[in-house]
């Protein structure tokens, strides 16, 4: 029979299967975050006890990524009084409008929700900052205005 009448397996087809990337550096994590890595593990291995045999493998790959960020994880140190650190919360001021946003760890990041982690750009910027002290970024003038 001709190779080209071969049936090939539907696996030679699909996507390879990378397993998740993870962010160069330290894993630094506040104490929120760090109890959110927790119940994520928690809940996976819940979820693969149920699951499906087709699901299972995309599963146990998130699961290998929240063990190892559960097993690197570094609580933050506190900063220094009235310094902007991992853990803060800061409003500042840009272009007359004032936003609050708290710094966190990669995996607790939601921009939506406020929660920038600490590798990104604004957060850089700002680390290491004290109240009215303005800060250069992506053009702008940034103003601390307050920090808890």
């Amino acid at each position: 029979m001709s190779v080209a009448f071969r049936r090939e397996s539907d696996e030679e087809h699909l996507e390879p299967k990378f397993e998740r990337p993870i962010a160069p550096g330290p894993n630094l994590v506040t104490p929120r975050g760090l109890d959110l890595i927790r119940a994520e593990v928690v809940r996976l291995e819940a979820v693969i006890a149920s699951a499906a045999p087709d699901a299972v493998d995309a599963l146990r790959r998130d699961l290998r990524y929240w063990h190892t960020r559960q097993a690197t994880a570094e609580l933050a140190p506190p900063p220094p009084e009235g310094e902007i650190g991992i853990g803060s919360r800061v409003t500042i001021r840009q272009n007359g409008q004032a936003r609050t946003i708290e710094i966190v760890g990669g995996d607790e990041a939601d921009p939506a929700a406020g929660r920038i982690g600490f590798q990104a750009p604004l957060a850089r910027a700002l680390i290491g900052g004290y109240k009215d002290e303005a800060v250069a970024f992506a053009g702008n003038t940034i103003t601390i205005v307050e920090i808890a």
